[in-house]
């Protein structure tokens, strides 16, 4: 959905046949396991469909807590936590990785001057010119 109050709104209807009640499960230590277990229109189980176990954990970055869910296949609520440290360390890894690639992305932007900003808080034009490379 929308977050922008000028864009128009999703549609917000939520899907009858597909609603799970959560529970949250924790060690109190390392993070949660959310238990999503399948429920029918009226609220009663839905043993045609399996319950979905979810992994949170978070790590520290210099803008703050980050969340990192994981999904957990498991047949029951002790085999998740049992799998939960591997596929958290897994699930961290990748978050630092992706991480590390969108700096180095950032920082090998190109920089032209007078598109946006300019070049060193120059604003506007910066080195002058429309943005053409300028010889003295």
């Amino acid at each position: 959905m929308s977050l922008n109050p000028n864009d128009k709104p999703a549609d917000p209807r939520m899907d009858a046949a597909t609603l799970y009640r959560e529970e949250v499960i924790t060690d109190r230590k390392v993070g949660t396991i959310r238990m999503l277990s399948p429920v029918k229109s009226d609220g009663t189980p839905d043993a045609a469909r399996s319950v979905v176990y979810v992994g949170e954990a978070q790590i520290y970055t210099n803008m703050g807590p980050l969340p990192i869910s994981f999904e957990i296949e498991a047949a029951s609520v002790g085999e998740a936590a049992e799998k939960f440290g591997g596929l958290a360390k897994e699930a961290i890894e990748r978050t630092v990785k992706d991480l590390q690639e969108m700096r180095r992305q950032a920082s090998s932007s190109i920089v032209v001057p007078g598109m946006g900003g300019g070049m060193g808080g120059m604003g506007g034009g910066g080195l002058g010119g429309g943005g053409n490379i300028q010889i003295p």
